[in-house]
């Protein structure tokens, strides 16, 4: 099949190569003449393990394509996607249609034939009543379908989880466009991945109501790891305990300074404007909004007391600077409420990170950039550990100790064990283990 994919993005770029690699037919489009080019030329925007090789291959077998133009691509496609940013609109936390519906609007004016207008971006219930008004005011004659189709990509594992998905959820009450997407997703079939058809209200809902149950996860065991702290329970043993439960599951239950990137912070929060809006309170997803919030403000408070009270004079030694590992994404990062604090306590930072430091300097000032982890922590009063890297998960620890005017560390990601960090004199502190 033919695939138009509007945006080239995380979720567009991403998208667009691996429909490539089950054999479709895809033009990436995007504005930015600059990105197109370094897109040709084989340069990817984002950092994600796998996606360089897989653009490669497919760009080489002429079935993924890069354009500015958008005309040629939507006209011969069966699907269009939009894959466009809706980040947090300024001042009221609603997402920021304006891209989706500049996307809409271009493409009402090329589509010939039957066309399915797949949204992939996470947008808010009723986005795609909106969008089909906006094409048939413009197309009155136009045969189309807006479909939703929400991504459930977790950056660092795109490429797998859009292959081998736990399930895709297709939002139409139109036969034609769900044949169109029953073939789109046909690979698939090898894996009996669940292809769950539902109303385009639904589907919109489904992907902010699933991001907003795993924030609360997150947020949840958070808390649960302060009580452990003031019992003297072991966090990570609570979560092996409930994990376990079907009912429950493991995933999301590490504790840790509070979740971020592109998705969990914008979409609680647009869900609940939208609850409010509709007169239906969310009031646990409120709550897991400013809990998350207030945690990774206090998280400079912990670096604090490791120090004795007080940093002013003192120099942190930062491993980590992305929201998670295996991605350069620094989008409500923790680091960038953690750091700034610091240094108003008069702290200076010298920090590592694997794939950020780039974004990372355009986002943090007066921080010392280092090239590697050892340089981070050397002449450091405490070493750090905001992001679980794996590179930081094997550390030679008698270097680390060498390097430090203090044998202090501060572990916001509980890598290591507290007995084995004492037993070599260390100064330990995790989050939720006695």
């Amino acid at each position: 099949m033919r695939v138009a994919m509007i945006g080239t993005g995380y979720v567009g770029l991403v998208s667009g190569a691996c429909f490539a690699d089950f054999g479709h037919v895809v033009t990436c489009i995007d504005k930015d003449e600059s990105k197109i080019e370094r897109l040709k030329a084989g340069i990817m925007p984002i950092f994600e393990p796998g996606l360089e090789t897989l653009v490669e291959t497919n760009v080489r077998e002429e079935r993924l394509f890069f354009s500015t133009d958008a005309a040629a691509a939507v006209r011969g496609a069966d699907a269009v996607f939009i894959a466009v940013g809706t980040p947090s609109r300024r001042g009221d936390g609603h997402a920021d249609l304006s891209y989706v519906y500049a996307a809409a609007q271009e493409i009402a004016d090329l589509i010939e034939g039957f066309t399915v207008i797949v949204t992939k971006s996470t947008v808010p219930v009723g986005t795609g009543d909106e969008i089909e008004r906006l094409i048939r005011e413009r197309r009155p004659d136009a045969q189309f379908a807006v479909v939703s189709n929400p991504e459930f990509l977790r950056e660092g594992a795109a490429i797998n989880d859009f292959k081998r998905p736990d399930r895709v959820v297709v939002g139409t009450d139109d036969e034609r466009a769900r044949d169109v997407m029953r073939q789109l997703y046909r690979p698939l079939n090898l894996n009996e991945t669940p292809l769950v058809f539902t109303g385009r209200r639904t589907s919109e809902l489904i992907k902010y109501a699933a991001n907003a149950f795993l924030a609360l996860k997150i947020t949840f065991i958070n808390e649960i790891a302060d009580l452990c702290e003031a019992v003297g329970a072991d966090v990570q043993q609570v979560s092996k305990g409930i994990g376990l439960d079907g009912r429950i599951g493991s995933k999301f239950l590490h504790a840790g300074p509070g979740y971020g990137g592109s998705c969990f912070p914008k979409d609680t929060l647009a869900l609940v404007r939208t609850a409010v809006d509709a007169g239906a309170p969310v009031t646990l997803v409120e709550t897991t909004v400013k809990v998350n919030d207030a945690r990774k403000k206090a998280m400079a408070g912990r670096i604090v007391k490791a120090l004795g009270g007080s940093v002013a004079g003192k120099t942190v030694g930062i491993l980590g600077l992305t929201f998670k590992p295996n991605t350069d994404d620094m989008r409500d990062a923790p680091s960038l409420d953690i750091i700034p604090a610091l240094q108003a306590l008069g702290a200076k930072v010298q920090a590592f990170d694997p794939e950020g430091m780039h974004e990372a300097e355009r986002l943090l000032s007066n921080v010392d950039f280092k090239t590697g982890p050892y340089e981070a922590l050397d002449g450091a009063d405490v070493m750090v550990i905001l992001t679980e890297w794996d590179r930081f998960r094997a550390l030679d620890l008698d270097r680390v100790k060498s390097l430090l005017k203090n044998p202090v560390i501060v572990d916001l990601r509980n890598v290591y064990r507290p007995d084995e960090m004492q037993a070599l004199g260390f100064a330990y502190s995790s989050i939720g283990r006695p």
